[in-house]
């Protein structure tokens, strides 16, 4: 595992080599830039004798222990080196695990950050003899993440699976990880890519150097324990999915693709030389689609962001997942069951419609809610007992992994897990998962020790077990709040003190302080580690033959991918602040078809503003409640159409105080929509104020990605100028997770108040509007013009105008205003937008009376392109195998076996002069008595033991696979005219080689097909013998 970090100066590289190559010889491995792209890097491995050391110094002074992988960060290619690592335990036989203490980025390109390293040992706070570095590593942020000490990484085994899975599936090889624990993931899979492409040889050369290492985060802790005079080792072993991994407040719930903030898979293992035990629980996030803000000090609101219809596939896509891992789910549900609880009833509500809505038997996926809070009040956690007794039938049905360590064999499988969550998925959580921990730990001890169990102190078993779990809540905790867990104090010794309340409470306010202060530089950071950020991507290693596959894939993209068209309907109404009246919405949600279109819309996206009115207090708030009645309204208007054939799911909508938007979808395309999710930006007095800016929602379509967006730009008719500035302040400060803009999508669309007037006078202006004159009018836009001279929204389009001006009018009339400030009309309602596959169909107004403005409304034709990502790596696969041009080099004939005796070898038969036949065939059941389908292999031999002369028989050939090909040579050998035999190219001459076994012998001849009985020969020493050709590189005189 330990290896020597070595530099080459010029031209610059890094190489891993093992400290003692002579106990392993596994090779050098070498990483050197690649010229053409920071996207790239170039890996080789070299055998020792192969590896010229003379150009190469030691870079780090003491051994290292492999590497993570590879990232670019700030146009830079980076190793990541594990530089220091303390061993936890062991958790079986041959199973150690480390934690991982400091890590350090190495440049491919530049020599500036040598020095700058993490150094093991090195206290930066108090050692003075480090000075102060005059630059920063561009990584340090990263280096911190690794060096917290909750990264942990094993050379023996794959830590990503429990002892029950990689029992399981021990078939499926040494690199099958489970993708949700592998942390280093990103870095490392184009390192696993240049290992799938080396031979079989090079490969285990590869793994027997211990060069990459694959990491999990969470918790590892070990005890040791003497119970009836036997040893026993107790781990705790907690793996936390790297899928949707986040801080508190900036992860929550469930996402598209049916994984949940917080899920940690956590296995107790108790080992000794004549058994295993492992016992395995989860936790996660509540799985709806849900959020909270972490302003607030006391409590924090919970919104419900998506309503049940639209968050059933993804509910469904992760229980189906945990059933296909564990075969049952029994959810502990640890909620708040009281209306004063910051909303944990509402969130409680919606976890329970979800799992009611899935079509499993209550036995596949049981359902369990205790409020944890209301019935241990005052600290009075023995009262878990009552959920431990609710629970002891689901306990006993789902049992426990147990093996025997002696041979292996497995006494009896798990067949269930518990789920369990509260809020945060840690205090409460961890609490819980303890008590049920320690509960199937008695049971399978009870069992065991049933005969001598008044013998037998389990106490100090308990404490242990007990100490382990509260340590493994403080560490989950700080990985996902900040700090320690709070009851771990009960957790730890069963009881509960003053002191322990008082320390609760001010990891409380540590809490809030991170969590509101620090969680989004964290979130960046571990996106940046997991390669989520916009823009990243992983380095690959130089493969010209990949690079070729890659240009004609996308050349091919039709044999994996079809496109198909949908249509979405767009529209923005500025309400200005009125409630809904009890207006029809049909004019504006189902005019089009009434102009002929009879497809049913896709996706319908809706932009508000003024929801509220624009008062003081609304300003610096949102409510919510006027935005929920609207989409009552529009529901009902899309699914009460008498002729249609859809209904309609609201699939997204979010708000910043008087801008909303709004999306429904079709209930039959929610499935295939992914990674919907929603920002805002404020723009309104330096961006504190919200009664101006934008909210925006995206998605991916198949592999289409789309970004709507409702903006209420600054009002007042000659504020060009601060309208321009709202625009790029939106389209450029508004961020989604992950980095991603507007600008970052295939297709975008603004339903927005946009303000931008008619720069002519009130008098020209109405005068132009009554005559119907709309071409005069749009000269004088100041949309158009700004957009005609490339002052905002460059590459954008907007549909012909057609209509009258939108703004403004009498409230429930169609004049024009009439108030003392009369008002310029204008078409301040528009809707804008860029895409290449994006067609417009129509664009028009509505005549809804509801607000002093008429709403818009666009109608578009957009392509969607699905993969099938089976069919591409299908192809994939096969165009790596037909363009590669690798040769594989055979390494020097072994020494073959001895042969046993076998049928007399024949002479060379005569054959008629005008056909030639390849050796092998006629001859091929004579080759070597070796089968390619050994399963055990023989014993290592010694100078002393040869196992190929002990007596042991020898395997037959299958003679069933037998081919028409030598498998020695390329070319063959060639049965010629007059009974000789022709040597391939590749040997020089024929002279130079005599016969293995020269011997008188009798056997079939072959001619004209049939066989043949010939008489026995006298000795011979012709080189033309077949055993020549079998045996000849052990022959060469």
């Amino acid at each position: 595992m330990q290896t020597h970090l070595l530099l080459r100066e010029s031209p610059r590289a890094l190489a891993l080599r093992p400290t003692v190559l002579e106990e392993a010889p596994s090779g050098v491995l070498v990483f050197e830039e690649y010229a053409d792209s920071n996207d790239r890097a170039v890996a080789k491995l070299f055998a020792p004798s192969e590896f010229e050391d003379s150009k190469w110094r030691i870079l780090n002074s003491r051994p290292v222990f492999g590497c993570l992988g590879l990232i670019k960060v700030q146009s830079e290619c980076f190793v990541v080196i594990v530089t220091d690592c303390v061993s936890v335990g062991r958790i079986r036989a041959g199973e150690e695990v480390y934690k991982i203490l400091s890590v350090s980025f190495y440049s491919l390109t530049s020599s500036k950050y040598d020095d700058l390293v993490d150094i093991p040992g090195r206290d930066t706070d108090s050692d003075e003899n480090y000075p102060e570095p005059a630059i920063e590593h561009p990584c340090s942020p990263l280096q911190k993440l690794f060096s917290i000490g909750n990264f942990y990484f094993t050379p023996d085994f794959d830590l990503t699976k429990t002892v029950q899975a990689r029992t399981s599936v021990a078939s499926l090889g040494v690199h099958a990880f489970d993708q949700h624990f592998l942390w280093n993931q990103f870095l490392i899979s184009g390192l696993l890519d240049f290992r799938s492409k080396l031979d079989r040889k090079k490969q285990m050369d590869l793994d027997r150097g211990g060069f990459l290492v694959f990491a999990i985060r969470g918790y590892v802790g070990v005890e040791t324990v003497d119970i009836d005079n036997e040893r026993y080792d107790l781990s705790v072993i907690s793996k936390l999915s790297c899928q949707r991994a986040g801080t508190r407040f900036n992860t929550r719930g469930i996402d598209d693709n049916g994984h949940v903030a917080n899920f940690v898979e956590t296995e107790t293992v108790l080992y000794s030389d004549r058994i295993c035990y492992s016992y395995t629980q989860i936790r996660g996030s509540v799985p709806v689609f849900w959020e909270q803000q972490g302003m607030q000090l006391v409590q924090h609101k919970i919104q419900i962001s998506r309503g049940p219809a639209a968050t059933l596939p993804a509910v469904k896509r992760h229980f189906d997942e945990l059933i296909e891992r564990y075969q049952a789910v029994c959810n502990i549900n640890l909620l708040s069951q009281k209306e004063t609880s910051a909303g944990e009833l509402l969130l409680g509500n919606a976890f329970n419609t979800a799992v009611n809505q899935l079509n499993v038997s209550k036995e596949t996926v049981r359902m369990v809610n205790f409020d944890l809070h209301a019935e241990c009040r005052g600290g009075n956690y023995d009262n878990v007992a009552v959920l431990m007794k609710n629970i002891r039938r689901v306990l006993d049905d789902y049992s426990f992994f147990l093996m025997d360590s002696d041979d292996n064999q497995i006494i009896c499988k798990q067949k269930g897990v518990f789920r369990t969550n509260c809020m945060d998925c840690l205090d409460r959580t961890n609490l819980v998962q303890n008590e049920i921990s320690k509960r199937a730990l008695l049971d399978y001890l009870y069992d065991r020790f049933r005969e001598s169990r008044s013998n037998v102190n389990l106490e100090q078993l308990i404490a242990l077990h007990s100490h382990l779990w509260a340590e493994n809540g403080d560490g989950l905790s700080k990985i996902y709040a900040g700090t320690g867990a709070l009851k771990s104090a009960f957790t730890r010794t069963g009881k509960v003190t003053f002191m322990n309340v008082l320390s609760d409470a001010t990891r409380s306010v540590n809490r809030f302080y991170i969590n509101t202060f620090q969680d989004k530089a964290r979130q960046e950071i571990i996106d940046l580690l997991l390669g989520k950020l916009t823009n990243q991507a992983v380095i690959t290693i130089y493969d010209p033959i990949s690079d070729n596959v890659t240009r004609q894939l996308s050349q091919r993209s039709k044999e994996y991918s079809t496109r198909r068209k949908i249509t979405i309907f767009s529209g923005s109404y500025n309400l200005n602040g009125k409630s809904f009246k009890g207006e029809v919405l049909d004019p504006w949600l189902l005019q089009h078809f009434k102009c002929g279109i009879s497809d049913e819309p896709d996706l319908y996206v809706i932009g508000f503003q003024e929801i509220v009115e624009l008062s003081p207090q609304q300003i610096m708030a949102t409510d919510a409640e006027k935005r929920k009645i609207w989409e009552q309204q529009i529901e009902s208007t899309l699914n009460s159409r008498r002729e249609g054939k859809s209904k309609y799911t609201l699939l997204r909508s979010n708000q910043l105080v008087g801008a909303a938007l709004i999306i429904f979808a079709k209930s039959s395309i929610v499935n295939e929509i992914r990674n919907v999710e929603t920002a805002i930006k404020k723009t309104a007095i330096m961006g504190i104020a919200g009664n101006k800016g934008a909210v925006a929602i995206r998605m991916d379509y198949g592999e289409t990605s789309f970004c709507f967006v409702a903006a209420h730009l600054a009002s007042g008719h000659s504020n060009v100028n601060e309208r321009n500035s709202d625009y790029h302040t939106i389209n450029s400060e508004l961020q989604f997770l992950r980095g991603k803009s507007i600008d970052s999508h295939d297709n975008v669309i603004w339903v927005s108040d946009l303000n931008y007037r008619v720069s002519l006078s009130n008098e020209e202006t109405r005068r132009y509007a009554n005559e119907g004159n709309i071409g005069a009018l749009l000269e004088n836009d100041q949309l158009i013009r700004e957009m005609r001279h490339n002052r905002v929204f460059s590459g954008y389009k907007e549909g012909i105008i057609t209509f009258l001006p939108t703004y403004k009018y009498d409230n429930g009339s169609d004049v024009y205003d009439t108030s003392e400030k009369q008002r310029i009309p204008g078409w301040t309602d528009r809707i804008i937008y860029r895409g290449p596959n994006l067609k417009q169909l129509q664009y028009s107004r509505a005549e809804l009376y509801t607000s002093d403005h008429r709403p818009v409304l666009a109608l578009f034709e957009a392509d969607i392109v699905t993969l099938d990502k089976e069919a591409k790596g299908k192809l994939q696969k096969e165009l790596y195998q037909s363009l590669s041009s690798i040769k594989y080099i055979a390494s020097s004939p072994p020494d073959l076996p001895k042969r046993k005796a076998t049928a007399p070898i024949p002479t060379v038969p005569k054959v008629p002069s005008q056909s030639s036949l390849k050796f092998s065939d006629s001859y091929v059941d004579t080759l070597i008595d070796i089968s390619t389908d050994l399963t055990e292999f023989p014993p290592p031999s010694t100078e002393s033991n040869k196992w190929w002369e002990d007596g042991t028989e020898l395997p037959k050939a299958d003679k069933t696979r037998a081919t028409n090909m030598n498998p020695f040579i390329e070319e063959g050998f060639i049965l010629a005219e007059k009974g000789s035999i022709k040597f391939p190219s590749s040997v020089q001459s024929d002279n130079e080689w005599t016969p293995l076994s020269p011997v008188s012998h009798q056997s079939p001849s072959v001619t004209n097909g049939t066989s043949q009985t010939k008489k026995s020969s006298p000795p011979t020493t012709n080189n033309n013998n077949v055993s020549s050709v079998i045996g000849f590189w052990n022959n060469k005189q």
